[in-house]
């Protein structure tokens, strides 16, 4: 490392140590999960897309290990297994985090915090947003682009629609990966002109459970004989007959397309957006009132906490691209600069029964790219 590059990593990492001893005393409590984690939580709730991504290795049982990715599930996983598990609880950390990226380090620090157990979503969901906008204050940062969305939002209009389940695991899918959503959106409209050899199976499968779905194909597939088929597992091979299922059993109405469409088009300040939900919801007549009263309620608690909402953006169309979100998301990045967000986050609330907690716990924190801001601040020379 030459000296230059060290002291822009000691500097940054002063001004993170820093940030965190503010993170303290507002109440959340200090992290440090163990650098190797069993790789599983990992790839069951990321994909296996995230699997080039990881380093990975095997411990003497045969259990797959990796090197953290990230601090937020290690955090929960630390959290569900102490004591005060299922209680109200902040923590904040500072550490390396891991992932094979190219052209760029693979290992780099990340900082950021983490609540669990806090019913009221709205003022938790605000808070994040105010403190992730005094971790950019606090290395000097400014012009600041506020963007938010709301996967809530989202995942109420689909129930609303009233599709079939596997739809709308499709949906939610593309939503959150931010992958081919409008593509299937319009193939899902294209009613099939012949019959499908397969397509009283497709059918059934369209309207099930996913769960006894996939158990039902995998189960048939193993009784088949099959095993692997192209270096994938039954139950890869299972999953993907199931979506494929999603798009041949059927055609997506056209007004439930068009409900859609004009879902996504919502955009602007939080305020502005909360209008054309409540007129998309009276005029569709879509029973989404309750996830707009949610997001009522975070505008208010974003407005008593300073949070300058005429310079605010929010879109129905806006996702992290990360499959456990379950409602609010933000990314902070510098005015006009880039793509790589300085501070990203959002609430997850399902994470937590995923990892193993018997009872479902609200969770939501963000994530605090050091090397990003150390970037921004050094070519924008700030102090």
């Amino acid at each position: 490392m030459t000296k230059t590059a060290a002291a822009r990593a000691t500097g940054s990492a002063e001004w993170a140590e820093a940030l965190l001893q503010s993170f303290s005393q507002a109440g959340y409590v200090r992290a440090e999960p163990a650098i190797l984690q069993p790789a599983d939580p990992f790839l069951d709730l990321s994909g296996e897309d995230i699997r080039k991504s990881l380093y990975l290795t095997t411990d003497s049982s045969g259990e797959e290990l990796c090197l953290r990715p990230d601090l937020t599930i290690p955090v929960a996983r630390d959290y569900l297994a102490s004591p005060g598990a299922g209680q109200p609880a902040g923590f904040c950390y500072l550490g390396p985090v891991f992932r094979q990226r190219s052209g760029k380090p693979s290992e780099f620090l990340q900082a950021g915090i983490e609540s669990f157990g806090r019913q009221d979503r709205a003022a938790a969901d605000a808070e994040m947003l105010a403190l992730g906008l005094e971790a950019t204050s606090a290395f000097g940062l400014t012009e600041i682009d506020i963007r938010t969305g709301d996967v809530a939002l989202f995942s109420a209009l689909i129930d609303a629609l009233g599709l079939y389940p596997v739809w709308r695991r499709r949906l939610m899918k593309d939503f959150n990966r931010k992958i081919s959503l409008a593509q299937d959106l319009e193939r899902l409209t294209l009613a099939t002109s012949s019959a499908n050899e397969y397509e009283g199976v497709l059918a059934a499968l369209a309207g099930s459970d996913r769960k006894a779905a996939l158990a039902l194909v995998t189960d048939l597939m193993s009784i088949a004989g099959a095993t692997t088929l192209g270096g994938r597992a039954v139950s890869e091979i299972a999953d993907r007959f199931l979506e494929q299922s999603t798009l041949k059993s059927g055609a997506l109405p056209r007004d439930a397309l068009q409900k859609i469409q004009r879902f996504l088009a919502i955009s602007g300040d939080p305020n502005d957006a909360l209008q054309q939900l409540r007129a998309l919801a009276a005029d569709a007549q879509l029973a989404i009132d309750a996830a707009i009263d949610q997001f009522e309620s975070r505008i208010g608690f974003m407005a008593a906490r300073g949070i300058d909402l005429a310079k605010t953006r929010f879109s129905t169309s806006f996702g992290r691209g990360v499959d456990y979100y379950t409602g609010f998301e933000f990314e902070l990045h510098r005015a006009g600069n880039g793509d790589d967000p300085l501070v990203a986050g959002g609430r997850y609330d399902g994470l937590m029964s995923q990892l193993g907690a018997s009872a479902p716990i609200p969770a939501v924190g963000f994530s605090i790219w050091i090397e990003a801001m150390t970037q921004t601040t050094v070519s924008g020379g700030a102090a």
